[in-house]
Parts: C-alpha cells; structure tokens; sequence
C-alpha cells in the first residue's frame, strides 16, 4: 500500500500474492511454492520457520526468484552452499546472536545446571547449540540437551530426560508445541515455578487462553529485532486491529521495502537485478528511512543507505544481517509478556 501511495515501483504498482508456508508438519510449502512461482514473482517473503524455509530454498533460487525471510535464524543459510552470495536473503539476524544473549542472560541469573528441551530441526538444532557454546564458555553446565522430532506423538521421553537431570534452568526452543510440552513439565515437577524457564522467538507468544498461564509468571524469552515502535504498531493495526504478536512484523515490513527499493536501483524487477542491489541500498550511501524519501535519492542517481523500521540494515555478503538487536521479554500471570530489556550486537 505504502509502496503504491508513493508511485509502485519503476512506474507500475507493486501486486500481493499470498501464499501459506505452513509448517514442517504440513508440508504444503513445496506446493505453495510452485503457486507463488507461477504467479511469476519477483521476491518471496517467508518462511518464518528456518525448517520450511530449507525445504524450498533450492526451488526458488533456482527460478531465479529472491527468498527474503524476515524470521529465519539457523545459521545454516550461511554455510555450505548457501555460504556464498546468492538470491537468498534474511533481515532477522541468525542464531549465533540469539544463542549467545540467551546465554549470557542464563549466566547472569546465576544459572549454573541447565536443561535445553528442543525441536530435532535446523532451527532448534541450531539455536541449542550456540546456547551451549556459551554457556559452557562461561563455565556454566548444560545438564542435558533432549531433542525430540517433528511430528513427535508425545514428548514423555524428553520432559524426562529434562526431569532426571535435576536442572537449575530449562530452555525450552519450540514453536506451538509449547502448549502441550509446559503442562507435560509441570506434572513432572519441572514447570515454570519449579524451575526457572527461558523461552526462544520461536514460542514467545500469548498465552492467555490456556490454562496454564498463571505458570508462566517469570518466564523470560528472546526474540531477535528492535522493538516495534508505537506510531509503526497503529499503521499495523490499521490493517489487522485484532493484531496482538508484533514479533518480526518490522522484520517483514522492512523485507518488502527494500525488496522494491533494489528494484528501483537496479531499473528493473527481475529477481537476480533485486539480489545485485540488495546489499549496496543498505550500507555506505545517505540516508533515509521511507520508501518515498529513499526512492526520491536514487531518481536523483545517489546512493542510499535505507535504515528501516527494524532497524539498521547492513548486510553481509551472504545477505544475512551483520548486526541486529534481541529483545528479552518477561511474563506475567496472565500469560501475556512484555520487554523488559533489548541487547544489540554484530554477527
């Protein structure tokens, strides 16, 4: 909408197509792909599982389409073959970041044994890994680190593990599956006012409408990107009043944006012109912070540095933020949550 208000892109309005990646469960991403790609679409924003994302990275990239998520943060889309500069692109930094504010907020609490309960996928795989990397840095303990699959039918084999271990902390790193996992903990004498509790990006949500909210009292959780700011939440609820979660709406907003704004640089929409000017509109030019101003610079042949809603965004070569911001949140007896701090870093 900004977009269009503001002229579309290159002369012609941008256009929305949607697609539902669904989860790793479901499977439906692959098909939802091919949709998208039919649609001959220039950029594809999502998914926000890192999971789902892998299973149609190659897809993508191969039509010559930009993959541009604004939640994925395995560290995979760094390495191996996606190790170099491609058509994939994130604004939500990787978990290297993420993992070490979770460990050093453990650290801080004094948090000495801990329990790490995760998804087996390569997102919780990854994330487990940089808490323990720093929390064994920092001389802390991690007691055990139980995975459990995808389509688990239950999670009584690792809420055990995490129960014999005798923890001081439990990090829990999973998506919706929390709400059957939190009671499963609490009946083994682990829950959250056992023993304290950390959540990811992956489950920090509200959880007002189960019944074990009032559990939850003290939980802390980390979200990677900068607090949304207020005047950006009513343009939001302008669209969705019923909005509540705010996690990587900035992320994503800031996702479509400099999408557009490459197209401009680079006179065209194809996806690989997109991806050649994605990284130069984001560092060393002047800068500007709206899609009107920023497009105003570059019909005027100067370089931009677009600094979003998000944000600073700098990316590195493999277009992956070179720095970012992981909020931390603490919960009430309510099951809602709220920042209570926001830590910064480079990658």
């Amino acid at each position: 909408q900004e977009i269009n208000e503001a002229g579309g892109v290159l002369g012609k309005d941008a256009r929305h197509v949607k697609g539902d990646s669904g989860d790793t469960d479901s499977g439906i991403a692959p098909t939802e792909t091919d949709k998208l790609i039919k649609a001959k679409s220039d950029v594809i924003v999502g998914a926000a599982s890192s999971g789902v994302s892998m299973t149609v990275i190659d897809k993508i990239l191969a039509a010559g389409v930009v993959q541009y998520s604004p939640a994925n943060t395995s560290t995979d889309f760094d390495n191996g073959k996606y190790g170099e500069p491609d058509l994939y692109f994130r604004t939500a930094p990787s978990d290297v970041l993420q993992g070490a504010v979770m460990a050093n907020l453990l650290v801080e609490d004094g948090r000495q044994n801990v329990a790490i309960l995760a998804r087996q996928d390569s997102y919780g795989e990854t994330l487990a890994e940089q808490v323990k990397k720093g929390l064994e840095a920092a001389g802390s303990k991690v007691a055990v680190t139980s995975f459990y699959g995808e389509k688990a039918p239950s999670y009584d084999s690792q809420v055990d593990d995490v129960a014999a271990a005798k923890p001081d902390a439990v990090v829990l790193i999973a998506f919706d599956e929390t709400k059957k996992i939190v009671p499963q903990l609490v009946s083994k004498g682990v829950g959250p006012q056992d023993v304290a509790t950390y959540f990811v990006d992956g489950n920090v949500a509200d959880y007002s409408d189960q019944s074990f909210a009032p559990e939850l009292k003290g939980v802390k959780g980390t979200v990677p990107g900068a607090e949304a700011a207020d005047d950006f939440k009513k343009r939001l609820l302008g669209v969705d009043p019923k909005l509540k979660d705010y996690s990587y709406s900035a992320e994503s907003y800031d996702a479509v944006i400099t999408s557009a704004l490459a197209a401009v640089a680079a006179g065209t929409e194809s996806g690989e012109a997109i991806a050649s000017e994605l990284v130069e509109i984001t560092k060393g030019g002047e800068k500007c912070t709206t899609y009107k101003d920023c497009v105003a610079l570059l019909e005027d042949d100067k370089d931009i540095d677009y600094d979003g809603v998000s944000g600073p965004i700098e990316f590195g070569e493999t277009g992956s933020p070179t720095s970012a911001s992981i909020g931390i949140y603490e919960y009430d007896a309510k099951g809602g949550y709220k920042a209570v701090n926001y830590i910064a870093g480079d990658i």
